[in-house]
């Protein structure tokens, strides 16, 4: 230190300084809580962050569970067709049957008129 109080100024100075900036972070933040209208804006921008995070995961979900279940209808019809294709017999049954039908249905309306 000097003897002419110089430090003691730089350090009251540098102090001051110090002082300052703490006080004008302390204003901000008591600025930005006071601000409910920027608050509720965040707020909402938060929300609705939340709720395009929540639809992508249902989107993914559903479109998974759709996959898997068109899988299972394909997996289901190849069944089927396999079946109809190792015992033809009854299908060919119903084909007769509505072969018949017609051809009762065409003789009735022929007699009629």
């Amino acid at each position: 230190m000097t003897g002419n109080g110089t430090g003691d100024t730089e350090a009251l100075r540098e102090e001051i300084r110090r002082t300052r900036v703490e006080l004008g972070e302390t204003m901000e933040a008591l600025a930005a809580k006071a601000d409910v209208k920027a608050r509720l804006k965040e707020s909402a921008g938060q929300a609705r962050e939340r709720m395009r995070e929540q639809a992508a995961q249902t989107v993914a979900r559903v479109r998974g569970q759709a996959v898997r279940h068109a899988e299972d209808v394909r997996a289901q019809a190849y069944d089927k067709g396999e079946l109809v294709r190792r015992n033809p017999v009854p299908w060919a049954t119903v084909a007769a049957g509505a072969v018949a039908a017609v051809v009762l249905l065409m003789i009735v309306r022929g007699r009629r008129r």
